[in-house]
């Protein structure tokens, strides 16, 4: 296994993914990749990479974890066909299920101080 394999793709190796499409990809991904790694858009685009590359089911003895974390998301994403266009609208939907996971956690933590 690589030693280097994560749990999920990490933020951090975000920069790796620029050259797998096109110019509106690249600008997404070199702003993101400039974040914080907690930034809302941030997380919106780790989280597509995560479902694109099927992290949740990788196991550390198989063969995509042996490959790590950047040659699985770039196999995966390219294994797409995908435009820039629709790579651009799936950041979109993660990003708002990001923003609103976030807003929901914010007003639970709201509620419980009020309780």
């Amino acid at each position: 296994m690589n030693r280097t394999t994560e749990l999920f793709f990490p933020h951090r190796l975000l920069s790796q993914l620029r050259d797998i499409a096109g110019p509106q990809w690249q600008a997404l991904v070199d702003r993101v990749a400039a974040l914080p790694p907690t930034h809302e858009d941030s997380l919106a685009l780790t989280l597509m990479v995560i479902r694109a590359a099927g992290c949740v089911g990788c196991e550390a003895g198989s063969y995509r974890a042996g490959l790590g974390c950047v040659v699985c998301a770039q196999r995966a994403i390219r294994a797409m066909n995908a435009t820039d266009a629709t790579l651009v609208r799936r950041f979109k939907r993660a990003q708002a299920e990001v923003h609103k996971f976030l807003e929901e956690a914010q007003q639970t933590r709201v509620d419980d101080k009020a309780a």
